[in-house]
């Protein structure tokens, strides 16, 4: 697949094929993705790749979790958002409220979503030792880009997951990851349901002149 053309197509899958993910596509999967840049090749992710019951029951313990401690998706910001970032947060909840399944609350639907890796038979959980400042992200983020698209190539739908790093401790234990590790996100992997009304939904993006600034 022609990468530019990956780009223009990928979306994040909110709905998933119960179809299983073999173990040599994973790994080819993950082979790629690795393929990612990072700060003098010190590649600091380090992946946990689950499926099958215990994805499911992970998926379990964090939906119980999520709805113990009342703990819901947000924008990770440390004070009010400008209303510029407010009304992108209102138009994606305009392009996807019309396509969620049943009455559910678009608030609902995307924190159990979150946590149960929206239904995916596979789930990828990346973290980073401690022993990295908070700089060494940006190689997590350069790996996660690889990852979605990689995965976009190889017919495969995804959807990175912040909100699970409020779970940290809870994931490390289920997942026996030392307690050295911080957990940085996670993303849903699997074939998308091409049938959802919820994956025919596409977010926008914002002019270019809205976050480019040009000095020459």
């Amino acid at each position: 697949m022609d990468l530019l053309g990956a780009i223009e197509e990928r979306r994040s899958t909110r709905a998933f094929l119960e179809t299983p993910v073999d173990r040599e596509k994973m790994e080819t999967l993950i082979r790629y993705a690795t393929q990612a840049p990072s700060a003098i090749n010190l590649q600091p992710w380090e992946l946990t790749v689950v499926s099958g019951e215990e994805k499911k029951r992970l998926s379990r313990i964090l939906v119980k979790r999520m709805k113990e401690r009342n703990i819901s998706c947000g924008p990770g910001a440390k004070s009010p958002l400008p209303d510029y970032f407010v009304q992108r947060q209102r138009r994606l909840l305009d392009t996807i409220q019309p396509n969620l399944p049943g009455q559910i609350p678009f608030q609902d639907f995307i924190n159990e979503g979150s946590c149960n890796f929206y239904g995916a038979p596979a789930a990828i959980l990346i973290s980073i030792d401690n022993v990295f400042l908070s700089a060494r992200l940006t190689d997590i983020g350069v790996l996660v880009a690889y990852l979605l698209l990689s995965a976009h190539a190889l017919g495969l739908g995804t959807c990175p997951i912040g909100l699970i790093t409020a779970f940290d401790d809870d994931i490390k234990e289920i997942l026996s990851i030392p307690e050295n590790k911080q957990v940085v996100i996670g993303v849903a992997v699997g074939y998308r349901d091409t049938q959802s009304p919820i994956n025919r939904s596409r977010s926008e993006r914002v002019p270019l002149g809205d976050v480019v600034r040009w000095r020459e």
